[in-house]
């Protein structure tokens, strides 16, 4: 099933999207799904990023690959940071690339996983009960921001900087897929999501020894090598085998 969240001329919602309809449902789409008998043609709907997480907990150097075209080695454990809820647009939105305060700023396709109840403490093996999905994430960063200050808040956490959609999908097998960032219709980055070096059953237990999850929170769970530059104007595109693909421009930010 795909849960998105969408807008009309009527407000926004949630929904199902069924081949090329949305049908939308009450409240929220957490448990068990209410439908209002409203449905839409997909083509006459906005996407919105199809969730408003509290916090996004982010893996680092997941990918083996990726550590060591970063000047590292892989870690033993995971690597978790935060971006800011107010970093997330949805597909199609613009990535603002800060241009008075960074001069170089990367894409990162990921797979982001989408919590689905309050947890904490969440054994490995039981990790599939607390998630709703799964969603194309961009974890864009101002690398020389990155490098410059040492740590990654701000590098990680500027408005628009967290790309997410199209939808969630909530009947996937996330062990084995195919993942790839375009830039322009160009090849950047391409993997599979077996090569996590910590697979999301045990990212869950990590993070969530840590921190209670909320219903709606997003972990994304680290990107393949291959990361590079934008520039305004570009058009990146994360695509997911069996989720989608989540397409943005870059313009100048305001």
């Amino acid at each position: 099933m795909r849960i998105a969240r969408f807008s009309t001329d009527e407000g926004m919602s949630f929904g199902v999207v069924e081949e090329n309809t949305i049908a939308a449902v009450a409240a929220h789409p957490f448990g068990e799904l209410t439908f209002t008998g409203q449905r839409f043609p997909l083509a006459d709907v906005r996407l919105l990023a199809p969730i408003l997480p509290s916090k996004i907990i982010a893996i680092g150097k997941n990918y083996a690959d990726h550590a060591r075209e970063m000047g590292g080695e892989p870690p033993a454990e995971p690597v978790i940071f935060a971006k800011p809820s107010t970093a997330v647009i949805g597909p199609g939105e613009a990535i603002a690339y800060p241009d008075r305060l960074s001069e170089r700023v990367d894409h990162e396709g990921e797979l982001a996983v989408v919590i689905g109840r309050m947890c904490r403490e969440v054994p490995a093996a039981r990790a599939a009960d607390v998630i709703l999905g799964y969603t194309c994430a961009n974890d864009v960063t101002a690398r020389d921001l990155q490098k410059k200050d040492g740590q990654w808040t701000r590098a990680k956490g500027f408005d628009t900087f967290c790309p997410l959609g199209p939808w969630i999908e909530t009947e996937v097998d996330p062990s084995d897929l195919a993942l790839s960032t375009t830039v322009n219709g160009e090849v950047r980055q391409e993997a599979r999501t077996s090569l996590l070096l910590h697979d999301i059953p045990s990212l869950v237990e990590y993070v969530s020894q840590v921190m209670t999850l909320l219903p709606g929170d997003v972990i994304l769970t680290g990107t393949p090598a291959g990361v590079g530059p934008l520039q305004v104007g570009d058009e990146v595109t994360v695509t997911i085998e069996s989720i989608g693909a989540l397409t943005n421009r870059v313009v100048t930010r305001d």
